[in-house]
């Protein structure tokens, strides 16, 4: 992007920039996971589906997310961050045409695990490329960012779902209603490819290739000259000490970072979080209302979402990453209690909406943005990208456990027998307080500390 800039100080304007483009994908990721909340309920009529149908149906999604981080660490670390991103936009438009035009279950599962193949991309190689190209100051703010884009997508996707419900009646939506829920997805999936080309590769992957000219020339746009000269002293000291071999992650000093890694992304989704994103309306609906209020309880709890995003992004980089995450496991853990409490007493009418969305202030505060920064931060540039898709594949594993199970623990007759939908709620809180635990022993303070910094601290504990 052709942007004014003074080289000593750099331009907060290009680095906005260029940041919005990579979290494109975030808002992709987000609007192609959430979209499948408005459309279930039709799908589900429309194939006749179980609840072992229906949640094979919103996550089979997930599968292709396996998939798309399982090869995204390899393609960003040999081809770049920005190349990356182009792939992931590219399967989310053929996707978002795919998963409108099906004639059977079959097909459009394919097109759906192809999307997201995509947003297995799209959720490691949006924050490694911001991360990259940010200065470690407001790194934390930069990133989050990205998870900002991610519920900008949902609340978005919410409202085109609505939106789209109300242009027919119910018979209306189970025949072609969902299919422009999911064709609507090609608008943004289009304009993120055409951007991508307008914007750099990062700085530390043009150095491991060699192109120091370049790299030197985005990091001056970026902090000013000052800036340029000590993180080029910073990535190339770093790369120097780095083997760009996986087995770096299971020397003594790494194999924690690999281990929390993997934990964190892990407890980010066994806390239940996709359960309130992707079933929303449906829960809703058992609750008692009717497809139009549940939509709009849905769109709801998308704004309460993206607001507190909004407060997790400018106290990142003031308050901490450990802090957040504190207080954020913790009031996802009090609200799932109170929400299975009022579910086992056969009051969640009353209170559902109020615990819901307290659920969801605490995770966007916290859990939602931090996580992403974390996993962006800890692991060595050579490696980043095969050491994030090892960790973003057990997020994505661990999504598709939840979202498979909720319909299932849900409507289990015994379970609805002896807790009245208490149960899984009650699983979801303990897992919070697992979260709490790890978090507090596990996880150190990394604000304000630059990449190769980082770096340094894990080596330190070898």
């Amino acid at each position: 992007m052709n942007m004014e800039n003074k080289p000593s100080q750099g331009s907060v304007v290009y680095l906005s920039g260029i940041c919005l483009v990579a979290t494109l994908g975030g808002l992709l990721f987000g609007y192609d996971t959430a979209v499948i909340a408005g459309a279930i309920g039709f799908l589900k009529q429309r194939f006749a589906l179980g609840p072992a149908g229906e949640g094979w149906a919103a996550s089979c999604a997930l599968v292709g997310c396996v998939i798309g981080v399982s090869i995204a660490g390899t393609v960003s670390d040999r081809f770049g961050r920005r190349k990356a991103l182009i792939l992931a936009a590219f399967l989310f438009l053929i996707s978002s045409i795919g998963t409108a035009l099906p004639r059977t279950l079959v097909e459009f599962i394919l097109f759906r695990v192809l999307g997201g193949v995509g947003i297995g991309v799209a959720s490691m190689a949006s924050p490694m490329y911001i991360a990259e190209v940010s200065p470690a100051h407001i790194r934390g703010r930069m990133v989050s960012l990205n998870q900002f884009a991610i519920v900008s997508g949902m609340l978005a996707v919410y409202f085109v779902n609505y939106a789209i419900s109300q242009q027919g009646d119910e018979v209306w939506n189970v025949a072609q209603g969902w299919r422009w829920m999911f064709g609507s997805g090609a608008v943004p999936s289009l304009a993120l490819l055409v951007l991508l080309f307008f914007v750099p590769c990062t700085p530390r992957y043009l150095i491991q290739r060699g192109d120091r000219e370049e790299a030197r020339r985005i990091l001056e746009r970026v902090g000013g000259s000052d800036h340029a000269d000590i993180d080029m002293r910073e990535i190339e000291n770093a790369l120097e000490h780095e083997s760009g071999a996986l087995s770096q992650l299971f020397q003594p000093g790494m194999r924690r970072v690999l281990i929390m890694g993997i934990a964190l992304a892990v407890l980010q989704q066994v806390t239940g979080i996709n359960v309130f994103l992707y079933y929303a309306p449906e829960i809703f609906k058992k609750l008692g209302s009717g497809t139009d209020t549940a939509l709009l309880q849905t769109v709801v709890v998308g704004a309460v979402n993206m607001a507190f995003t909004v407060i997790a992004i400018w106290t990142v980089d003031t308050l901490g990453r450990k802090p957040l995450m504190l207080a954020g496991f913790s009031g996802m853990a009090l609200c799932l209690f109170a929400l299975g409490y009022a579910s086992y007493i056969e009051r969640i009418e009353t209170w559902a909406l109020l615990f819901v969305l307290g659920y969801i202030a605490s995770f966007a505060l916290s859990v939602g943005p931090v996580t992403w920064v974390i996993l962006s931060e800890i692991f060595p540039t050579k490696i980043r990208g095969r050491a994030l898709s090892i960790a973003t594949f057990g997020l994505w594993g661990s999504n598709w456990v939840v979202s498979q199970t909720f319909p299932m623990m849900n409507e289990n007759a015994f379970l609805v027998d002896k807790f009245h939908h208490a149960f899984p709620f009650w699983v979801y809180a303990i897992l919070c307080i697992v979260s709490i635990l790890f978090v507090a022993g596990w996880v150190p303070e990394t604000k304000g500390k630059s990449l190769e910094q980082i770096e340094r601290m894990w080596e330190k504990n070898q």
